[in-house]
């Protein structure tokens, strides 16, 4: 039974019989044929007396159980990333804490795992390059020690303090040479974070995509791979034609994912997207799929989510990780409806709204009545009129 949402200004109605989920989740073995992380999110306390000033106050017990539903599906994990509210909410002791637990756990499971290595600690404005450079220096130690391996973050604080692409070559170089292992680069565009229009030194795509080639092709051995998130999929189909052998490119194009994993018969892309925190089972199968060589069954699983991820990723970008949260709370992962920062309230509840009722028409919800009950007391808060007990049980 599942709740049928009102056409703007109606009233909710009753509950109304609709079909078993189209997708029944299971575990499963990792993929073989592409290499696949979720980015996951973290769950708040809701309890603790805290601000949107902070301090972030995360519940462990939750934020980890969530991380070993993503493996038990054969997905890997990444880490202290954009989805986990770096830089909107998750302040770097909390994040360095959270990159050690994880680890932990990883290691206990046997689970993959990249964690995020930034510049967050910096304050606001003023940074230099050397300090750029230390704080990169001081959160790579943390990853590294931890025994996981890096994605170098796209810096707000670089781009402030770069007058051009030398002065990216020069700070991302130093970083390369001493890390103790391959690490992935990020580049994410300012539809997720406006302060970093012009990464790499340019506002000109393909000039900044130059610059990105020719720092990995300074230290291909450094560089295990390049995570683009531009939301551009003819370009990220071009960067990755321009990457040596044994680079990944990893997609974090939240709306084109199908066809950028799938590839156009001589390269793809692999995959480290936030919209598989949602969608972790679906795309877990839908993966397997291509490793038997079945393409028409990876897209009959994930071309149906496309959907739902655009709905998620309106603009503003950089608000998709209110809309996950959601769905985390409706599918039982966790108990309540709060995010660090209290950016909860960052969507409108028609967007939330559409969010549950197209998830519900994928079948994400391991339990579809709960999912409605806790959308309906939702919908109640906000004072939408709703006749059946709200109770959850």
């Amino acid at each position: 039974m599942r709740l049928r949402l009102p056409a703007p200004g109606g009233r909710l109605r009753d509950y109304l019989p609709r079909t078993e989920p189209v997708f029944r989740p299971s575990g499963g073995a990792p993929p073989t044929s592409r290499s696949v992380f979720a980015a996951a999110h973290v769950v708040a306390d809701p309890f603790a007396d805290t601000s949107p000033e902070g301090p972030c106050a995360v519940d462990w017990e939750a934020t980890l159980a969530f991380r070993h539903h993503l493996w038990s599906h054969g997905l890997g994990v990444a880490e202290a990333m954009d989805t986990a509210q770096r830089g909107t909410g998750l302040d770097w002791p909390t994040a360095a804490e959270l990159i050690r637990r994880t680890a932990a756990e990883a290691r206990a499971v046997g689970g993959p795992l990249l964690c995020g290595a930034g510049t967050d600690q910096l304050p606001p404005a003023g940074a230099t390059l050397a300090g750029v450079r230390a704080a990169y220096e001081e959160q790579l130690a943390v990853v590294e020690d931890a025994g996981a391996r890096a994605v170098l973050m796209a810096s707000r604080a670089l781009a402030a303090a770069a007058r051009g692409p030398d002065d990216y070559l020069e700070v991302y170089d130093g970083l390369l040479r001493q890390a103790r292992s391959p690490v992935v680069l990020h580049w994410l565009g300012p539809m997720f974070d406006p302060a970093l229009t012009g990464y790499w030194g340019s506002t000109d795509p393909d000039t900044a995509t130059d610059t990105l080639v020719a720092l990995i092709a300074g230290r291909p051995r450094k560089v295990a791979g390049v995570k683009v998130s531009l939301l551009d999929a003819a370009r990220e189909a071009g960067l990755r034609r321009r990457l040596p052998a044994g680079v990944r490119c990893y997609t974090g194009d939240d709306l084109h994912y199908p066809e950028l994993i799938e590839g156009d018969g001589h390269r793809f892309s692999d995959a480290l997207l936030g919209v598989f925190d949602p969608l972790a089972p679906v795309a877990a199968a839908a993966v397997r799929a291509l490793d038997a060589g079945d393409a028409a069954g990876f897209h009959a699983l994930l071309d149906p989510t496309v959907e739902l991820a655009r709905h998620l990723f309106q603009e503003p970008v950089r608000h998709y990780k209110t809309g996950v949260v959601l769905l985390a709370w409706l599918a039982g992962h966790q108990d309540h409806f709060t995010m660090v920062g209290g950016l909860q309230s960052a969507r409108s509840l028609p967007h939330l709204a559409r969010a549950y009722e197209l998830a519900d028409r994928l079948g994400l919800f391991p339990d579809p009545a709960r999912a409605a009950r806790r959308m309906a007391r939702l919908l109640a808060v906000h004072g939408v009129p709703w006749a059946y007990p709200v109770e959850d049980r």
